[in-house]
């Protein structure tokens, strides 16, 4: 991904405000004009901060976290300033239970990074992993956390699984967890070893048909067939008030699940109660409708997916995608994922998902995004992110490669980031050696400039995460958005080799300037107002050129004789 954004840079240096520079982490491009104007959170891995950042990439703020703890693996901000930040301790081998996204503890700290609230689960049953949900219960603040619980081979055996597949005499279950921090209490929990069925084994009280039952889960189920204890690996969270619904990523599935959230602890436990009387069983699953016995290979639609959430967030009511679907599908292609939007309405009627001929709805993704320039520079076998911003934008992360863009609804690339650590160390601005897993980040989020958590806080610049930044760079952009705007420039073609066209509006005027890349006048012009410019280009060196207009960089365009 690195290596084609520099490839970009060094052939076609495209004239647009884009792509004006050398950056190769931090800050890549920005388009003002086009961009979801806001703050973004982002927690990488390998180091223990949480960095506030404006659209320059400039820091505005920073969480620094203990040195021996790492992310576990999210944080979010609230309205009131306050910070609910997850994390585990950086050596984790002596750890009953670990895999990839495991975390600990759960904290609350105040704008300052003073910490008001902790939580912790880590023992030999049972562990905090990968996501938590922010909710609320009789007008308190509420947590809700993803776990993992361990069940020993006698339970495993008793749930009906066919112990062919285990690869060990135990398996980690998927629970969630809710609790009040004002009271530390646990107000409600769901299991989804409570919610099993099997057709293996006839003599379990859980054995049925499980085309019969999607709403619930097949424990004999597996991702790879080698049985991996971290059977489900819910991977992602999130809550709609709307509904009270919860949305859990379930990759090790290939599906995402929508749970009742209005039930009691009792009631999940069962399939009966809450709105919709079905207890804790699924109200909605999508992705891999083979997994409760329905259609073919071809239905699939979601491979290792991450970051399933509701369109809620600073989005109104009247927004067309106003409480749909997104998600980040890992692993759709070889070497490309996607970012999609997808539609399940609830009848508020029935309090059902739709649900046809044995199937849940839809048939297939409302939107699919790839990256526009090249579907492989979106590409991250696990992590990553979508999020849907009030202008219609998408702001993507690609996990592995901490690469994050923003594109608007015509398919174009109006603000890029590269993550500028390497194992959680700063890297020097030029720098183009990141690889894959050297700058891992989970989730970029981007909150308003009006959120409420920063009325009255210092936002100003405190520097940036790279080493030697490009302090100018973003001041150069803005610069050059703003000459194309006042002029409605426009240069063309690129590359070229004949002759290249300068457009502006008519009745202003310009002074235009081209050097080559050394720095050597090629040709001047002053005082024109025509509209449009035609250069000659024929007798040009083969290479870069640089366009000034009102003496501000322009563009660059390359010939080639």
């Amino acid at each position: 991904m690195i290596r084609h954004l520099l490839y970009t840079f060094l052939l076609f240096f495209l004239t647009s405000v884009i792509a004006q520079s050398q950056n190769t982490v931090g800050l890549i491009s920005y388009n003002a004009n086009k961009t979801y104007d806001g703050y973004n959170l982002i927690y990488p891995h390998n180091q223990p901060n949480v960095y506030l950042l404006d659209n320059c990439g400039e820091i505005v703020h920073v969480w620094e976290g203990e040195e021996d703890r790492r992310p576990g693996n999210t944080a979010y901000l609230m309205e009131d300033g306050r910070l609910v930040r997850t994390s585990r301790d950086k050596t984790f081998s002596a750890d009953r239970i670990w895999a990839g996204g495991g975390g600990a503890r759960v904290d609350i700290v105040d704008w300052d990074n003073n910490i008001e609230w902790s939580y912790t689960l880590n023992d030999s049953l049972r562990r905090l992993h990968h996501d938590i949900a922010i909710a609320e219960r009789e007008g308190n603040m509420t947590i809700i956390m993803i776990a993992w619980e361990l069940k020993n081979l006698q339970e495993v055996i008793a749930a009906g699984r066919d112990t062919s597949i285990l690869s060990s005499d135990e398996l980690w279950s998927d629970y969630l967890i809710e609790i009040d921090p004002e009271t530390d209490e646990i107000v409600w929990e769901w299991h989804a070893w409570d919610h099993l069925i099997q057709d293996h084994d006839a003599s379990k009280e859980n054995f049925g048909v499980v085309a019969d039952n999607p709403g619930k889960i097949d424990i004999n189920l597996d991702d790879d067939g080698l049985g991996d204890p971290d059977w489900m690996h819910a991977n992602a969270i999130d809550y709609s008030s709307i509904n009270d619904n919860i949305i859990i990523s379930v990759p090790h599935f290939d599906e995402i699940y929508i749970i009742d959230h209005s039930t009691t602890t009792a009631e999940a436990a069962t399939s009966v109660g809450g709105t919709g009387n079905r207890g804790g069983d699924l109200m909605f699953r999508w992705g891999k409708p083979a997994n409760y016995g329905q259609g073919t290979e071809a239905d699939q639609k979601l491979f290792f997916q991450h970051d399933a959430s509701f369109v809620d967030d600073f989005v109104d009511a009247f927004d067309p995608n106003f409480n749909k679907l997104t998600v980040f599908n890992n692993r759709v292609g070889a070497d490309f994922s996607t970012a999609n939007l997808l539609r399940a309405d609830l009848d508020m009627y029935s309090w059902e998902y739709p649900f046809v001929n044995g199937k849940y709805l839809p048939e297939d993704f409302e939107l699919t995004i790839e990256h526009p320039e090249d579907p492989t520079d979106l590409y991250s076998t696990g992590l990553s992110s979508v999020q849907y911003l009030r202008n219609g934008n998408y702001l993507i992360t690609s996990g592995r490669f901490g690469y994050s863009f923003e594109v608007t609804p015509d398919n174009e690339i109006v603000w890029e980031y590269v993550t500028p650590l390497r194992g959680g160390f700063p890297v020097a601005q030029g720098d183009s050696t990141l690889s894959v897993n050297n700058n891992l980040t989970f989730r970029m989020y981007r909150y308003p400039t009006d959120y409420s958590a920063f009325d009255g806080r210092d936002l100003s610049s405190k520097g940036f995460i790279e080493a030697m930044p490009d302090v100018d760079y973003c001041a150069e952009l803005t610069d050059i958005q703003d000459l194309y705007e006042t002029y409605g420039l426009e240069i063309y073609p690129n590359p070229a080799s004949d002759m290249i066209t300068l457009e502006w509006e008519a009745g202003k005027f310009v002074d235009i300037e081209i050097f080559d890349l050394v720095g050597r006048p090629i040709a001047k012009e002053r005082q024109l107002s025509g509209g449009r410019k035609y250069f000659d280009t024929t007798t040009w060196n083969s290479g870069l050129h640089i366009v000034r207009v009102n003496e501000k960089e322009a563009g660059r365009f390359l010939i080639i004789n």
